[in-house]
């Protein structure tokens, strides 16, 4: 009974609730076996092309759909033919997931919605309410994705807990805490479901917390087993699959009191699996802090961090790992999308596991062993000078490490990665991986040491300075060739952060971008074929499926992530959020899009001295620019404070140190924060906005 009430007083606690607006004659009929996903089905899965049951469609990962009626030889024909406009605002990441004619997909702030997969139309809509929970992430409160299972699906929440739904009703099944609440620990990626084991990770390593993965079972919720990626304090055993891996590969790589500071290594994206291997894959996040100085003394390789690792997944048990970065200092994390295939190399085939992550060089690994078989460069560099094949390890610049030399030092590619989470794609047909490429060098220095709530804990400092022309800002789509090591075409984009990829056995590839156009491309030439403009920049990856015998490309639409909330206004295009879908003759349309508008900032006169509005500098960099941007320049997803009317007065104080917007997003930082503190904050972006007003407007 005590159970049975706490669970009651919980879920009012959270306040979920859904709006179900289908059921009955209004949902398709394919809804009474809604989700009937099983081992079978996923194991399967090219034997039904027209189903999209999996983040990556197969456990492989490879996003590539068979579906081949939308062709290069009519794509001129691709049209929109319906669309769900989302109704909130930050970025959309997540890819759908369709079974049987219906959609499933997680908008923003972790709410699932079920969609009609040809025509868009709603369902139901579950909403966790997770808003209290932003000021624990570090890049908005994204998600890229849901589960599905035996008439269920499954959603990791922004505030940790993973969440079982009835597919047909979208009412709540049970839901488990799978994290400590009180630590600064977030979840924004999509679970995997491996015979009724539903695999999920977390983030907050930027925060301070120390990463794993957990599997529980999918008709209960019950936790099966754990598996740690850094080790905890020394002597303490944790009782979880990791015990025995850590004790003999990790531990002794760590130095200092490293757990002080959670240590990182959070499983916050890419998974796979093999199944005829029975081997699931992990990829680990980045250090906390990043300043390896602060973490471990400045020495040691840091296992699991930045790693690759191989797990049972029936109890967690390790197999093999590779480290992809050693000794991580510059947020070059393995969590980025891992893809399976069998390569012929050297005369033989591999069974290979590729990954392309942040810090700039593609890997082919032997997937059953975890030999390295290539690592090359598909961007330029600067922390890196070459790679060594006999140790498996890249050669550093010395200078990179920017907190022994105590110099500032141009990164490149920098923490935002040569590539990021946005999903690759393998196509069969061409061999080719297809990778969105970005580029942002950005110089690092040692910064603030203070480890503390509610904040970036990185121990680094930013400058986003002139780069050399080889450097320049900027991304690409680059089709890679894994055998050869090397690019075949690129098709460039004027920013970086664009969309993830589609590949089709129709000979296309199809990638949004942050300007807002959907575009398909030759697979093998990389020529433009088709494009349509969804009036708002797109990050998240496409999908193919069937319903009746009508192929269908459906995206979600959205501009938001990490760069935009660090301040890249200018480099995405902003409009409404939706889930787009396209076949051949479709006849929708969009209605016009929002003129933007922003008051020009109206400051109040400066009170504070120059020291103080340094200080403000300091602390706003800390605790605000993770979700209000770099120099108080907002990327458009949460409000630019230097246009805001709460500059005046004492309603700054309500908010800033109150919380009185904490339903909306934005906690009170009157616990972590002192008033002078507060006041040295709001002097440092009425400065920044005083600068703004001054400019002359464009002629």
């Amino acid at each position: 009974m005590k159970n049975a009430l706490s669970f009651v007083f919980f879920t009012l606690l959270m306040g979920s609730s859904v709006c179900s607006l289908g059921g009955g004659n209004d949902a398709p009929k394919q809804a009474e076996r809604s989700a009937a996903v099983d081992q079978v089905r996923l194991t399967a899965a090219d034997a039904e092309p027209g189903q999209w049951m999996t983040t990556g469609r197969t456990y492989d990962e490879q996003r590539f759909s068979p579906l081949q009626s939308i062709n290069a030889a009519n794509i001129k024909a691709l049209a929109l033919t319906g669309y769900y406009d989302i109704p909130t605002h930050m970025g959309q990441e997540a890819t759908p997931i369709v079974v049987d004619g219906v959609m499933y997909i997680a908008t923003d702030w972790s709410i699932v919605k079920a969609l009609d997969a040809a025509t868009g139309k709603l369902l139901w809509s579950f909403d966790p309410q997770v808003k209290h929970a932003l000021v624990k992430g570090c890049c908005g409160g994204v998600n890229r994705g849901v589960a599905v299972w035996r008439g269920k699906v499954f959603v990791g929440a922004l505030d940790g807990r993973l969440i079982a739904l009835d597919a047909t009703t979208g009412k709540l099944l049970w839901q488990t805490i799978t994290v400590d609440q009180k630590k600064p620990y977030t979840i924004t990626g999509a679970p995997r479901i491996i015979k009724g084991r539903v695999l999920i990770g977390n983030g907050g390593a930027e925060m301070g917390v120390r990463g794993y993965v957990s599997a529980y079972d999918a008709d209960s919720g019950k936790m099966l087993w754990r598996f740690y990626t850094v080790p905890g304090r020394p002597g303490h055993k944790d009782g979880a699959a990791s015990d025995k891996a850590l004790r003999d590969h990790a531990t002794a790589t760590w130095y200092g009191d490293y757990w002080k500071y959670g240590g990182g290594g959070t499983v916050w994206d890419s998974m796979a699996y093999d199944p005829k291997l029975d081997l699931l894959y992990i990829g680990t996040g980045n250090g906390s802090p990043w300043n390896q100085r602060i973490r471990s003394q400045g020495h040691g390789d840091n296992l699991f961090l930045s790693s690759i690792v191989a797990l049972r997944p029936d109890t967690g048990a390790y197999v093999w790992h590779y480290q992809t970065t050693p000794g991580e200092s510059w947020d070059f994390t393995a969590t980025q999308h891992m893809i399976l295939a069998d390569l012929k190399i050297d005369g033989r085939v591999r069974q290979v596991l590729m990954q392309a992550p942040k810090n700039g060089y593609f890997y082919v690994l032997d997937r059953a062993t975890g030999e390295l078989l290539s690592a090359r460069p598909f961007v330029p560099m600067t922390w890196s000078t070459g790679f060594d094949m006999k140790t498996g390890r890249p050669i550093e610049n010395p200078d990179s490490r920017f907190y022994k030399t105590g110099k500032p030092f141009l990164i490149a590619p920098s923490g935002l990665g040569a590539h990021s989470w946005e999903p690759m794609s393998y196509s069969p047909q061409t061999g080719l991986v297809y990778i969105p490429v970005q580029q942002l060098p950005v110089t690092y220095a040692e910064g603030d040491k203070h480890f503390g709530p509610q904040k970036f804990n990185l121990g680094v400092e930013f400058a986003f300075v002139a780069t050399p022309p080889e450097l320049a800002i900027g991304g690409w789509l680059s089709a890679w060739d894994p055998v050869a090591g090397k690019e075949v075409w690129r098709a460039p984009h004027p920013v970086p952060t664009n969309g993830g990829l589609l590949s089709t056995a129709g000979g296309l590839v199809f990638q949004g971008d942050a300007q807002g156009l959907f575009t398909a491309y030759a697979a093998g030439s990389g020529e433009k074929l088709w494009n349509f403009d969804a009036q708002t920049g797109i990050i998240a990856g496409p999908i193919s499926y069937a319903v009746g015998n009508e192929q269908y490309i459906a995206v979600l639409a959205g501009w938001g992530g990490n760069l935009p909330m660090l301040g890249g206004a200018k480099l995405g295009a902003l409009g409404t959020n939706r889930v787009l879908i396209f076949k051949l003759g479709g006849t929708a349309t969009l209605p016009p899009k929002a003129e933007e508008s922003n008051a020009p900032p109206n400051p109040p006169a400066q009170v504070q001295t120059a020291t103080q509005i340094a200080k403000g500098a300091a602390d706003y960099a800390s605790y605000c620019s993770r979700c209000h941007g770099f120099s108080a320049v907002s990327g458009g997803n949460t409000p630019d404070l230097r246009h805001s009317p709460m500059l005046i007065g004492d309603v700054w104080l309500k908010v800033v140190r109150d919380g009185a917007l904490a339903s909306n997003g934005m906690a009170g930082f009157g616990t972590v924060l002192s008033l002078d503190q507060i006041e040295s904050i709001r002097a440092y972006v009425i400065s920044e906005a005083q600068k703004e007003a001054a400019k002359k407007p464009a002629q």
